[in-house]
């Protein structure tokens, strides 16, 4: 339990992070990496080339200050994380070095500012903080490696098989390198791949959903190619170009959550923009085949037919359901875009709707859905990249 004088003298701290908060961890992932450049083989290379790490680290920090008196407040947002955390291998030794580098950078940012009572506060609610996740996380190790198939950090797998979705969407189907079947998993879940790159020093990881319902003897993952999106472009292009049938790579065991609750049987509705449909084929085939019965809509914007993955697939399953509706809206074309009006049309508002796709998409739709009258417990929502509070 953290003293009182602690809790406030962390209080005091919100206004400064508030307005400094970036700049503390910019420099905080600067001089960590020069002390500790192999912790570039976990950290994702684009994040911090395009600020997005730093953000969700400084936004973290502030929101344990802000809710220092209740900590359990942020416990969606630990259990977030932890996923993330569990999926790259994160372990309890890499705390210690994140907790002294996060406080030098406060001192190094805030100077003067920065007392000697400020800095222990921190250490002291650092140490609290870490222990939580080292907590939650070390359960999540232990019930991933525990389940029937399971393993802890990472495992090999081959390349079973690449279809193309789309013009930039390609499906890799892998299945155990060492003839094995695979865990269960809840629909929406993701895993991390991790690619030794020819030529480049440190390891690669990036976390993908899993695209399908779960099957037993193989994962699939659906990657967007970023080509014309440096520094995202690295891994995805690599897996598109040079990934072939036979390759093995590293995966991790099935994480996050983000899932369908699959004993359900109210309406239900997936919202989806672009590639965020991955998630969404994995929830949309679960209830296509445990529940058929349910009342269930897709709806999905893309920017035309060309970059329209699964279409086949998703009016198939619709064809053998009892009640269930479908619709695509392309950007390319006039009134191309999902509206309030679209959702209150094809949207069961007493039901729950699942939302995923790039930031801008998923803020408009989430509004909408409000306006229309959904409770934020009816909207569940996931983004890619690392974990950035949504307004």
């Amino acid at each position: 339990m953290l003293s009182n004088e602690t809790r406030a003298i962390i209080k005091s701290t919100v206004p400064v992070l508030e307005e400094h908060g970036t700049a503390i961890t910019t420099v905080f992932y600067k001089n960590m990496f020069e002390a500790h450049p192999e912790l570039l083989n976990i950290f994702n290379h684009a994040n911090q080339k395009q600020g997005r790490q730093q953000a969700a680290l400084a936004n973290t920090v502030y929101a344990a200050a802000v809710h220092i008196d209740n900590l359990e407040a942020i416990l969606p947002a630990v259990v977030q994380i932890a996923n993330k955390h569990v999926s790259l291998g994160i372990k309890p030794e890499h705390y210690p070095i994140v907790g002294e580098y996060l406080l030098k950078a406060i001192k190094e940012v805030l100077g003067e500012a920065a007392t000697d009572d400020i800095i222990n506060a921190w250490a002291e609610a650092y140490g609290v903080i870490a222990d939580a996740f080292i907590g939650v996380e070390q359960d999540m190790y232990e019930k991933m490696e525990n389940q029937t198939n399971g393993w802890k950090f990472f495992k090999n797998f081959t390349v079973a098989r690449k279809e193309k979705e789309s013009e930039n969407i390609i499906s890799f189907y892998l299945t155990p390198a060492d003839g094995s079947n695979v865990p269960a998993y809840e629909p929406g879940q993701y895993i991390s791949v991790r690619l030794t790159i020819p030529g480049e020093e440190y390891l690669f990881n990036r976390q993908y959903s899993l695209s399908q319902a779960a099957q037993p003897d193989e994962f699939r993952i659906s990657v967007k190619s970023e080509r014309d999106n440096d520094p995202n472009g690295r891994v995805s292009v690599y897996l598109h170009d040079e990934v072939n049938v036979g390759d093995v790579i590293e995966v991790s065991a099935p994480a996050g959550e983000f899932v369908l609750d699959a004993t359900k049987e109210s309406p239900v509705a997936f919202v989806s923009g672009g590639v965020g449909i991955t998630p969404m084929m994995s929830m949309f085939e679960t209830v296509a085949t445990m529940t058929p019965e349910r009342p269930t809509t897709f709806l999905h914007a893309a920017r035309n037919e060309s970059f329209h993955a699964f279409d086949k697939d998703i009016r198939k399953y619709v064809e053998k359901m009892d009640n269930a509706k479908y619709k695509t809206l392309y950007s390319d074309q006039p009134e191309g875009f999902i509206t309030r009006e679209v959702l209150a049309e094809m949207v069961d508002v007493t039901g729950e709707v699942y939302v995923c796709g790039p930031v801008p998409f998923m803020e408009s739709m989430i509004t909408e859905l409000r306006a229309l009258g959904m409770t934020d417990e009816q909207i569940h929502f996931e983004f890619f990249g690392p974990a950035v509070a949504l307004q």
